[in-house]
C-alpha cells in the first residue's frame, strides 16, 4: 500500500473512532442515533468496498482493544454482545455495498444510493435481528423501535453523502490523493 492509502485509510478510520462515541440515546430505544454511517458513507463513496472495509476492520478492532469508541465512549468484546452488536457487524455490510455500487457506478448517484440502501437494509437487518434475539422480542418489535425511528435520519445521511461525495472526490483526485 502507499503511504497516500495507509494514510486516507487512518483519517477516515479517525474520523469513525471520532463519530462512534458521540452519540444522543433515545428513551424508547437501546440504539442512539449516531454519524457513524455518515462517515461510512463518505468514505465507502470515496474509497471504494475494500478501503472502506479496512477503516471499519481497523475500527472495530480499536474498539474490541478497550478503546472506547464505540457509541456512549463504550468498548470491549461486551459491546458487541450488547443490543447494538449487530449494528456493529452490519457496519462492514454498509462499507462493502456502498462501496462496491461505487466502484461500479463511479459517475452514476442513483446507483451510488441504491448501494447506500443495499447496505443500510443489510445493517438495519442484522441489528434488528440481533436486537430482537437479546430483547426477546419479534423482528417486528424490534424494528419498529430501533429502525422506524432512525429512518428520517438516514434517508437525510443518504441525501448528504450523495450531494457531498462526487465533489469530495474530485478535490481528492485533484490533489492526487
Amino acid at each position: 500500500m502507499k503511504t497516500k492509502t495507509i494514510t486516507i485509510i487512518g483519517v477516515f478510520t479517525a474520523l469513525l473512532c471520532i463519530a462512534g462515541p458521540l452519540t444522543v440515546p433515545l428513551p424508547f430505544t437501546p440504539v442512539p442515533f449516531s454519524l457513524v454511517t455518515l462517515i461510512i458513507y463518505f468514505c465507502a463513496n470515496l474509497l471504494g468496498w475494500k478501503k472502506s472495509l479496512y477503516c471499519c476492520l481497523i475500527y472495530f478492532f480499536i474498539g474490541l482493544a478497550g478503546i472506547p469508541v464505540f457509541s456512549g465512549f463504550s468498548s470491549g468484546i461486551a459491546k458487541l454482545a450488547g443490543p447494538t452488536g449487530g449494528y456493529l457487524i452490519g457496519y462492514f455490510f454498509l462499507a462493502f455495498f456502498t462501496g462496491f455500487f461505487a466502484e461500479k457506478f463511479p459517475y452514476s448517484i442513483p446507483f451510488q444510493v441504491l448501494g447506500m440502501i443495499i447496505g443500510s437494509l443489510f445493517l438495519q437487518s442484522l441489528g434488528t435481528l440481533w436486537l430482537s434475539v437479546l430483547t426477546h422480542t419479534t423482528f417486528l418489535q424490534a424494528a419498529t423501535s430501533a429502525v422506524l425511528p432512525f429512518l428520517p435520519g438516514d434517508i437525510l445521511k443518504i441525501a448528504i453523502a450523495a450531494t457531498l461525495s462526487p465533489l469530495l472526490k474530485k478535490y481528492l483526485l485533484k490533489a492526487g490523493i
